[in-house]
């Protein structure tokens, strides 16, 4: 009986670490998959807030968004002017 029990271990023991891998590769690609994509939701008080820029959401007001919108080719621009001194992170 005490052969039973030592298996019965070694496979729960296995079986546990076949759902901890399956849960590392699960979790790793939910985190691959929200660096790549972005998403938008309204916030509480009216706002737009864009997700998956960075650590925390970019959340401005409708009017806001209008005015940095209207200088998108404004800021393409400085981008471009200024490119030797921007960074880049992904």
């Amino acid at each position: 009986m005490i052969a039973v029990a030592s298996n019965s271990k070694d496979k729960a023991t296995a079986d546990l670490l076949q759902q901890i891998e399956a849960l590392k590769a699960e979790l790793a690609k939910a985190k691959e998959a929200k660096h790549k994509s972005l998403s938008m939701k309204v916030s509480d008080k009216g706002a737009l807030s864009i997700y998956g820029l960075g650590r925390f959401p970019v959340t401005l007001y409708r009017g806001q968004w209008e005015r940095l919108l209207s200088l998108v080719p404004a800021i393409h621009e400085f981008i471009k002017n200024n490119s030797d001194k921007l960074t880049t992170k992904d």
